[in-house]
């Protein structure tokens, strides 16, 4: 996927390894990511290492980090 430069403004989107920076690239989905975004974040990445970084982040919005929380809970 070719990440949107507004969803990754502090970085090079073309630069972002979807391993290596994982846990960057989905906090910035879960926080700002659109459908389609999100829907890649999944196939992309297991529910395990999704909720893992949820419950690590410290960069996510609280409500967004509750919202996550609750809808991983069911996964």
């Amino acid at each position: 996927m070719k990440f949107r430069q507004s969803l990754f403004w502090d970085a090079n989107p073309e630069k972002l390894d979807p391993e290596r920076n994982a846990q960057y690239i989905i906090e910035r989905i879960l926080d700002f990511g659109r459908d389609d975004e999100v829907r890649w974040l999944k196939q992309q990445y297991d529910s395990a290492r999704i909720k893992k970084a949820v419950e690590k982040s410290r960069s996510l919005r609280p409500d967004t980090k509750k919202l996550w929380t609750l809808i991983l809970q069911k996964t």
